[in-house]
C-alpha cells in the first residue's frame, strides 16, 4: 500500500505539473472510468450519450481499484472522468480532479459533496441491517451494529469486508467512534463468525436463503433482489439515528484535471444531476439509491432522506482516511 500512496503523491504533481484542463472538444468517445456496476448505471450512461450527442467509453471496475489505476497513470489517465461507488475512492485522487462550476456543486447538499469541489454526490446510500423476515421480526434486529458482536449473532452475520461501502462504513466508525473502539468492534465481531461475501448483493442473497440471517449492505440492494424474487424473504432495518451503521453515504462524480474534454465531462456530470438524470435513481433504475437533488422524489416505501442521521462525519475526509482504515481491517484479519 505505501507503493500505491507513493503513487498517489507521484500523480498528483504529474497532474499539477501537467497544468492540463483546456476546453477543446475532440472526436472519440467520452472514457468514464465507473465503479459503479455496468448493471446499474449502463442505461443512464445511455441516456446521456442520447440526450447529448456524446459517446462514452466506459471502463467498469472497483472504485478503489480505479483510483489506484488513475493514480498510476497520473497525468497520462485516458480517464475524463471518474465516477464511483464512494467518497473515499474518489478522495484519493482528489489532487487529481479538477474543480468544478460553483452552480454544479450546488445542486445537492454540502455534506453530498468535498468541501474542495472537487467532486459531487449523484446518488445517495443509506447503510441497513437486511434481515430473513423467516427468521426474525424487525423488532429482533439490533438498533445498533455495537450489539453484533453479542454471541447471539454468532455465525447469523453476512458482511463485505473488501467492498467500497463496508470499508466507508469502518472509516465512519472510526471518525465518529474512535480507532480504538472500532479495532476491538472488529476484533469482537470477529469472533461470532460473520460470513464473508465479494459484494452486497450475494448478502442480500443469502439472507433471503436463509444462509445468514441479517448482513450489513446498503438499502437498494434489496430492491435488486426483489425484482428477482419478489416473495424472497428479506427486508431492510435502518438503523438508530448516529450510530455508524446508519452512515448515509454517496455515489459522485469527478472530472480529471488532464482531460482535455472538460466541457463535454462537465456536461455528463451535469447531466447527473439533471432533473432527469435524477429521476433516474427513483423511477427507473432496478436500484432504488436517493436522488440527491431537492425536489426530486425517491422511490415508494423508501424513509426520506432528510430524516436519516448517520453519524456526524465528513465525507470528503474519507479519501483521506481510505488507507487508515484498511490497514486496521488488515491487522484485524479482514483483509490480506
Amino acid at each position: 500500500m505505501k507503493i500505491w500512496m507513493g503513487l498517489v503523491a507521484l500523480s498528483a504533481v504529474v497532474a499539477i505539473a501537467a497544468g492540463c484542463g483546456g476546453n477543446s472538444s475532440q472526436s472519440g468517445p467520452l472514457t468514464v472510468y465507473s465503479g459503479r456496476e455496468e448493471e446499474l448505471v449502463k442505461p443512464l450512461l445511455e441516456q446521456f450519450e442520447r440526450t447529448a450527442g456524446i459517446k462514452v467509453d466506459v471502463r467498469y471496475g472497483d472504485s478503489a481499484e480505479l483510483a489506484a489505476t488513475i493514480a498510476e497513470e497520473g497525468g497520462n489517465s485516458p480517464a475524463d472522468v471518474f465516477f464511483a461507488q464512494d467518497p473515499g475512492s474518489l478522495g484519493a485522487v482528489e489532487a487529481q480532479l479538477a474543480e468544478l462550476p460553483q452552480a454544479t456543486l450546488d445542486r445537492v447538499a454540502e455534506r453530498f459533496r468535498d468541501s474542495g469541489g472537487r467532486w459531487v454526490g449523484t446518488s445517495g446510500r443509506a447503510r441497513v441491517i437486511a434481515y430473513n423476515t423467516d427468521a426474525l421480526g424487525e423488532e429482533q434486529v439490533p438498533d445498533s451494529v455495537f450489539d453484533l458482536t453479542d454471541p447471539v449473532w454468532k455465525g447469523k452475520i453476512g458482511i463485505a469486508p473488501t467492498n467500497a461501502s463496508f470499508q466507508a462504513f469502518v472509516t465512519a466508525m472510526r471518525l465518529s467512534a474512535g480507532d480504538e473502539k472500532t479495532r476491538q468492534w472488529l476484533v469482537d465481531l470477529k469472533r461470532n463468525d460473520p460470513k464473508t461475501y465479494e459484494k452486497n448483493t450475494p448478502i442480500v442473497e443469502a439472507v433471503a436463503a436463509g444462509e445468514i440471517e441479517i448482513g450489513l449492505v446498503n438499502h437498494y440492494y434489496l430492491y435488486l433482489v426483489k425484482a428477482e424474487r419478489p416473495d424472497a424473504p428479506v427486508a431492510n432495518h435502518f438503523l438508530a439515528p448516529g450510530d455508524p451503521g446508519a452512515l448515509v453515504s454517496v455515489a459522485g462524480v469527478g472530472v480529471l484535471a488532464t482531460s482535455d474534454r472538460q466541457d463535454d465531462a462537465r456536461k455528463l456530470v451535469d447531466f447527473l444531476l439533471s432533473d432527469d438524470g435524477q429521476r433516474f435513481y427513483g423511477e427507473s433504475a432496478e436500484e432504488a439509491e436517493y436522488p440527491l437533488v431537492a425536489g426530486i422524489p425517491a422511490r415508494n416505501g423508501l424513509p426520506p432522506l432528510d430524516r436519516l442521521e448517520g453519524p456526524n462525519v465528513d465525507l470528503g475526509s474519507f479519501g483521506g482516511e481510505l488507507e487508515k482504515t484498511l490497514e486496521l481491517l488488515r491487522r484485524t484479519g479482514y483483509l490480506s
